[in-house]
């Protein structure tokens, strides 16, 4: 064993009964080791499938259910789709203008599969993928944390090639299988190796009552703020593990073999909204705790099937990949607006717990060390241009927020894809001139100490940022 690896499982683990427990940093543990502490810079990246909702300026549905702000960098205006993220407004950056150069003439039901990569998958013949931007950050961080990434989606699995259910690619471009029951990943992260660890955990009323001696010992060792900090992140692990069966209905009810338009699951929208929460909360505690400083959730396969597909239950609405479809017919562009925003609403309520969360190194908010992402490879029925971006946090990291920023030309009012409803808008000639997306992973790639100028084949970073 390593001095590296030592140095973890010492201030990383409480440990008892076949569970372990990742610990956040401790001021008293870090002193006993006589170690130097560098806050750590975390990454994630929230994908959504099927675009968002780009209505026609003329349309009655433009002022309130087109998803991009409206007015400059500083003073945009957010429809009702974002204006979720208003109490967020500046711990908030929003793009438009950018997108993957080989795959602007791809179809939005096979595009998914590049957003993190960059790579030239097209839409049909031979495939072949290549790293994306988490895993670059995941092998740099080595062996920093238990987990090198978190890989979540709430389809599981790979999924097939231009119909991923995962968005991470190792060195060699393979897909990496992606976790979706929450209980798997909460065993993943807290659940130590061992052939009887699940049976106790399953007959427990938590899994921290087997921890509770270890941290009454701890305690008298630590100071009053690690106390404090101790105490909120054992509270969160216990909320998150009760919110588990519930969550579990959602992933564990089979679905039927029908049409998915007649797809029905026996969990309704309370259960789909505590899924995504806990899903959330999951990335959540895995950060605070140094468990991973990486994580992916891709929030359905493009194409529609599967559980993504009834998330949008949760605000009383038909499957999911349906209202990109739908939205030619009456208040079309409001459910698909409706749905968008809760989305975003759901991201905003994770990036507010990781600003209410304390560094426990002292150095400001779990917000201000995570760049966090959430968006499409698609804008307008599944039209792969002018990605819909949100990132959140980065401060410290040297990202400036509250700003909304256009890139390219001919599009500054994001026309240019509005408006469609069915196929000829992907075949459409490429009107505007858009920045490649992987301008963007070159940047954060360098605040994340990677030494490199190019992602993707593409040389440069992105301006402004």
């Amino acid at each position: 064993m390593n001095e590296t690896t030592q140095r973890i499982n010492r201030r990383n683990f409480l440990r008892g009964s076949g569970l372990a427990l990742a610990l956040p940093w401790l001021e008293a543990i870090s002193a006993s080791a006589g170690q130097t502490h560098e806050t750590p810079k975390r990454f994630l990246s929230v994908y959504h499938p099927d675009g968002v909702g780009l209505p026609l300026k003329n349309d009655p549905a433009w002022h309130d259910w087109s998803w991009f702000p409206r007015g400059g960098e500083r003073n945009f205006e957010l429809t009702k789709v974002l204006d979720v993220l208003e109490p967020l407004r500046a711990d908030i950056t929003i793009y438009s203008g950018l997108s993957h150069p080989d795959a602007r003439k791809v179809h939005g039901h096979s595009n998914a599969d590049q957003y993190l990569t960059g790579a030239a998958t097209g839409g049909h013949g031979p495939y072949k993928n290549t790293v994306s931007v988490d895993q670059v950050i995941a092998q740099h961080n080595n062996e920093a944390t238990r987990h090198g990434s978190l890989v979540m989606s709430t389809n599981g699995g790979i999924g097939g090639p231009r119909g991923a259910q995962t968005q991470s690619f190792n060195q060699a471009g393979r897909p990496i299988p992606a976790m979706n029951k929450p209980k798997q990943i909460f065993d993943t992260l807290f659940v130590a190796n061992g052939t009887d660890a699940g049976a106790k955990l399953a007959r427990s009323r938590s899994s921290l009552d087997f921890l509770i001696e270890n941290t009454r010992s701890l305690e008298r060792k630590l100071s009053q703020r690690d106390r404090r900090k101790l105490q909120q992140y054992l509270d969160a692990v216990r909320d998150t593990e009760v919110k588990l069966e519930r969550a579990q209905k959602w992933v564990d009810t089979p679905l039927p073999d029908v049409d998915i338009k007649n797809l029905h699951l026996d969990s309704g929208p309370e259960e789909a909204r505590l899924y995504f929460q806990t899903m959330y909360e999951l990335i959540y505690l895995s950060f605070f705790s140094d468990s991973t400083r990486v994580a992916t959730f891709q929030l359905g396969r493009e194409n529609g099937g599967g559980p993504h597909n009834l998330l949008s239950k949760a605000v009383d609405l038909g499957n999911a990949h349906a209202l990109t479809h739908d939205v030619k017919k009456p208040d079309g562009w409001k459910n698909l607006g409706t749905y968008n925003r809760y989305q975003a609403s759901e991201f905003g309520r994770f990036v507010e717990r990781l600003k209410q969360t304390p560094e426990p190194s002292g150095n400001g908010s779990l917000l201000d060390n995570t760049f966090a992402m959430h968006g499409s490879a698609s804008s307008s029925f599944h039209l792969s241009r002018n990605y819909p971006i949100i990132s959140a946090g980065g401060g410290n990291l040297g990202f400036e927020n509250g700003r909304y920023l256009k890139y390219g030309t001919g599009n500054e009012d994001n026309q240019a894809g509005a408006g469609i409803v069915s196929d000829a808008g992907w075949r459409g000639k490429v009107v505007a001139e858009e920045e490649p997306l992987a301008l963007l992973f070159t940047t954060v790639l360098q605040r994340f100490g990677v030494e490199t100028d190019t992602f993707a084949g593409v040389t440069g970073t992105l301006d402004r940022i």
